[in-house]
């Protein structure tokens, strides 16, 4: 199962304080209304999915707390994941 998470840059324009959505392919064209996430939330959002269609439940299971002010980055040190296996699901993004 491939899942892709539609993504475009929105830059701020220095001078007037605006924003330019730069969507080369157009995905996002017939659009009205944009969300904007900054990029390593973007990043640990893909990674988590990637893990959840790794099939990884069992190591869901065994995180028993969580609090609200924590980083969703975080996430995947309670999960387990060491370095190089976060590297991967980086590089499997591509």
């Amino acid at each position: 199962m491939v899942y892709e998470v539609k993504n475009a840059i929105i830059q701020r324009n220095a001078l007037d304080e605006s924003f330019e959505l730069i969507d080369l392919n157009g995905i996002f064209k017939d659009k009205d209304v944009l969300i904007a996430i900054d990029s390593d939330t973007l990043i640990t959002i893909q990674l988590l999915i990637r893990s959840i269609l790794n099939n990884d439940f069992k190591k869901w299971n065994e995180i028993t707390e969580l609090n609200n002010n924590e980083s969703i980055s975080n996430l995947f040190v309670k999960l387990g994941y060491k370095r190089e296996e976060v590297a991967k699901l980086l590089n499997d993004l591509d």
